[in-house]
């Protein structure tokens, strides 16, 4: 592994951790010769392509990257941070890769993901099932943000004075 500061190729490993449902190693390493640390990820190679089965019945490889770009897009501008997207991609991912082996429907990543941004941000949640859903009205919309509005809990201030 090339040392990204100083470009010479002789570090040790300080640690290593297993993520991702195992499929990914995170290891902490120390260049040799500038003494600077960094961290390398590495990713489990697949023997296998997973394909999602799309709406219209076509098939196309799964891309990790739609899920994040997706969730980006339905939280711009939220406080939604960067780390909380990345995530829920990890959580979607893992379930997708522990539950099915060759094929996964949108529909299963689309309803991990909103069941995930529901919990964190209502407006996001909004904007991502807006997308996902296809409403068909404006009839179809305001029933799912009334029924996201009826999940809200009141803020903690509140619920001391109703005790």
């Amino acid at each position: 592994m090339k040392c990204p500061f100083c470009k010479e190729d002789r570090d040790k490993v300080l640690d290593s951790r297993s993520s991702d449902g195992g499929r990914v190693i995170r290891r902490r390493r120390q260049c040799l010769e500038c003494r600077k640390r960094f961290t390398t990820y590495e990713k489990i190679g697949e023997s296998f392509k997973l394909y999602v089965v799309k709406k219209d019945n076509s098939r196309v490889p799964y891309d990790r990257g739609k899920i994040v770009e997706g969730l980006r897009k339905a939280c711009y501008k939220r406080p939604v941070s960067a780390e909380q997207i990345q995530r829920i991609a990890d959580k979607v991912e893992e379930m997708i890769f522990q539950s099915f082996d060759k094929e996964v429907s949108s529909a299963f990543i689309g309803d991990s993901v909103m069941k995930r941004l529901r919990r964190i941000d209502k407006v996001a949640y909004i904007r991502f099932a807006s997308v996902y859903r296809d409403f068909r009205d404006a009839g179809e919309l305001i029933q799912e943000v009334s029924e996201a509005i009826a999940d809200t809990e009141p803020p903690a201030q509140l619920m001391l004075f109703e005790e």
